[in-house]
């Protein structure tokens, strides 16, 4: 059995008619005659009665006709789901974000345009280190990665989203707190304690701060280490210590904390769209292109 059977025998049923429902079909009467006969022989039982004068439903037509109709549907739904996973219109997607990539506005609004135009994709998304998310995009175990600048595989490219400042962030008692609206240089909190993440969480941040310090002629003593912004800023606020973050974290309203624009030259950040060369996916392009603008990757390890 084929579908076309189902198809010849759906036309007939509805028509009544072997000469309208040929004329539907594109096909010649006695051909679609033919195929009936065959099908009935196929399932063994009269899906027609026939007179000269008129052609009905069998009762084994009847019940046959509401099953090859769900069929039929089943197979065009099978075949538009297809369809729309090979245009990245289903399924789900793996992203992996460091902790402060969300905070750039370009990455919520793209997550948003995405969901709004793929409602069936199912978004799964995951925080991780930016040594993480550059190690899940080269075992494939995510498909984009947003993330701090690090070295990357062989293999991973990324694409530069946006940039900002990096900022002294320092409890509002601090004496820089006051009067340095216009920035301080990181060489300032050479005698500092700082409260940053760990070495070992695979921040893009604590590597970039080690070279500042270094430059401005010091290297930082780590007092307190976490591995949450939001503990960091507020490790700070309690009077631990002094952090380096970016410039968008200031939206996160803390009292008792002030964020100074750091002055040394190279003091900016950045995030990076990260993923595997040469990826096909059709979700993970139409997330890109959301992100970039249309922007093609480059490879910067």
């Amino acid at each position: 059995m084929e579908l076309r059977h189902l198809r010849y025998f759906i036309a007939v049923a509805e028509e009544l008619h072997f000469g309208r429902a040929a004329q539907q079909l594109g096909i010649s009467q006695p051909p679609l005659s033919q195929q009936i006969q065959a099908l009935e022989q196929e399932i063994g039982a009269r899906l027609f009665e026939r007179t000269n004068r008129r052609v009905e439903l069998s009762e084994a037509g009847r019940l046959f006709l509401e099953e090859a109709r769900q069929v039929l549907a089943q197979v065009e739904k099978a075949a538009d789901v297809a369809r729309r996973a090979q245009l990245g219109e289903l399924g789900e997607m793996k992203i992996g974000f460091t902790s402060s990539a969300p905070f750039n506005s370009t990455i919520p609004k793209a997550i948003h345009a995405f969901r709004q135009r793929f409602p069936a994709v199912h978004l799964n998304l995951k925080e991780m280190s930016s040594r993480d998310v550059a190690d899940a995009v080269f075992d494939e175990t995510i498909e984009v990665g947003l993330m701090r600048p690090l070295p990357l595989p062989e293999g991973v490219v990324a694409t530069e989203l946006s940039r900002e400042p990096l900022m002294a962030v320092l409890n509002a008692s601090h004496p820089l707190a006051g009067g340095n609206e216009q920035g301080i240089h990181l060489s300032a909190l050479a005698n500092e304690p700082f409260v940053f993440f760990p070495r070992s969480y695979g921040s893009g941040l604590h590597a970039q701060l080690l070279s500042l310090a270094r430059q401005a002629g010091f290297n930082p003593h780590f007092a307190q280490e976490a591995a949450e912004v939001m503990t960091i800023i507020s490790l700070v606020s309690a009077g631990l210590g002094v952090s380096v973050l970016p410039a968008s974290y200031q939206r996160m309203r803390i009292d008792g904390v002030v964020y100074r624009t750091l002055l040394d030259e190279g003091a900016m950040t950045a995030v990076w769209l990260v993923r595997r060369q040469g990826s096909a996916s059709a979700m993970a392009n139409a997330f890109v292109a959301l992100l970039t603008g249309g922007q093609k990757p480059e490879g910067t390890g």
